[in-house]
């Protein structure tokens, strides 16, 4: 287990092997839970997407045919909650 060391500003990075572990990567989220004894659970946020998310990346478009990677895409996106 190593340490971290705190910046002037208060923040604190991570390295890049807990964030793997934590299977984050650049724009997610992470959930930080205070307990007891002046611990902390740090946790990776997993999107919740909703059908309603799927939908909604296809709307408003004029051509009637997308190509395949275009629903893949829209798919993925709209599942994560990306707009």
């Amino acid at each position: 287990m190593g340490t971290l060391t705190i910046t002037s500003k208060g923040q604190v990075t991570l390295r890049q092997d807990l964030l793997r572990h934590l299977g984050v990567a650049p724009g997610d989220r992470i959930e930080l839970i205070t307990l007891p004894g002046g611990r902390i659970e740090l946790r990776a946020v997993r999107p919740s997407g909703s059908i309603d998310g799927f939908i909604g990346k296809l709307a408003g478009r004029r051509v009637r045919s997308v190509a395949l990677e275009e629903m893949q895409e829209a798919a993925a996106a709209g599942w994560s909650q990306q707009r």
